[in-house]
């Protein structure tokens, strides 16, 4: 049996499809002519935009460099295609002024944002299933798995509260109840108590009662819901 090993890619990945998905499904959906519906819908898109470009620093920041290290070049595919997405992300909110000053039409500026938006999305989906599989190749085969932690840990260190908890709000239900276990018991370990506290309610916030009793079974951290 092939030994788990330490993944600086999958839990926040989850996030974030989960996140693109969200935004492409509010832009879908959304009420063009209606101005509270529009702007309701604009928002999530902005935040995930938001998440996704602190995620894109974070990668060229912390992870990039470390395998550039070990393996020059290895991650050149995929810092250019960062460059790129910034392109895309400043189109994108462009598009979401349009719809949301749209004047006489509204529904025309809504349903142009949504499609470069769904290609946008699709195109980011490729991307990180890359990071995935080639980089996590070069990852697994020049680092133990105490040395990505270790990057892990100085990622995590350097995401602000607001933040962070923005990433475990939509990480918390992305996740399996194993993932889910394992990362609030690192975080239980490792944060303070406070911040640990403030992660777990954020966390209780976006799931089921079911999924909600399995975490805190697998913790030990909290009263079981009713």
């Amino acid at each position: 049996m092939t030994a788990t090993r330490f993944d600086l890619y999958g839990a926040i990945h989850k996030a974030l499809r989960s996140a693109m998905s969200d935004a492409v499904a509010a832009v879908g959906r959304m009420d063009a002519d209606d101005p509270d519906d529009r702007a309701a819908a604009l928002a999530r898109l902005r935040a995930m935009l938001d998440l996704l470009q602190h995620h894109a620093h974070v990668e060229d920041e912390f992870i990039h460099p470390a395998i550039h290290a070990r393996r020059a070049g290895a991650a050149d595919r995929c810092a250019d295609d960062h460059h790129r997405q910034q392109g895309q992300v400043v189109e994108l909110r462009r598009l979401a002024q349009l719809a949301e000053g749209a004047g006489g039409e509204p529904r025309q500026a809504a349903a142009q944002l949504y499609r470069s938006l769904a290609r946008f999305v699709a195109e980011n989906l490729a991307h990180m299933d890359e990071e995935e599989t080639a980089h996590n190749a070069v990852l697994w085969a020049e680092f133990r798995d105490g040395e990505l932690a270790a990057i892990n840990d100085r990622i995590v260190a350097s995401i602000a509260p607001p933040r962070m908890a923005e990433v475990v709000r939509w990480m918390a239900p992305s996740l399996t109840p194993y993932e889910r276990a394992s990362l609030f018991g690192a975080i239980q370990a490792k944060a303070p108590a406070e911040v640990f506290q403030r992660l777990l309610e954020t966390a209780r916030q976006q799931l089921p009662p079911r999924d909600w009793n399995k975490l805190v079974a697998g913790i030990a951290a909290a009263p079981l819901a009713a």
